[in-house]
């Protein structure tokens, strides 16, 4: 898959924010998710995400919650001069630590992005009812 990797007009500020072909949206993740992974069973010491896996899963999820927490903080804001910045600055913490959490569970970005691609296409109403009727049948 292949993007369109000119800087992005953000029409609100007349600002552009250069796509580097070599961080298209696909790609990221998965780069990231390497890394994580790398990291793991690594020396707490010299590695945040080292530190987390070695705490746990209850570290971990307390970090995502922190994370989302300060996601809607700044969306709050983000009508405000300058807080649009601040929150994709926050949604880029979040989506991290979302990949440490997904890494400790050894569930890969692919399997987020194909349940996303399952669902393009689909209004939300329809799929929250196929969700419904998924969990009613088990």
């Amino acid at each position: 898959m292949t993007y369109d990797t000119k800087p992005i007009l953000d029409k609100a500020t007349n600002a552009s924010s250069p796509l580097d072909v070599r961080y298209t949206q696909d790609n990221i993740f998965m780069r990231l998710t390497k890394i994580i992974d790398s990291h793991k069973g690594g020396d707490p010491k010299s590695s945040y995400v080292a530190q987390l896996f070695h705490k746990g899963a209850d570290e971990i999820l307390k970090k995502v919650g922190e994370e989302a927490i300060e996601v809607v903080m700044a969306a709050k804001d983000a009508h405000l001069p300058h807080s649009r910045e601040n929150l994709i600055k926050e949604v880029a913490d979040l989506w991290f630590h979302s990949l440490i959490m997904l890494s400790y569970y050894g569930v890969k970005p692919n399997n987020v992005l194909a349940e996303l691609q399952r669902r393009e296409g689909l209004s939300g109403i329809e799929e929250k009812a196929l969700r419904k009727s998924v969990r009613a049948t088990e």
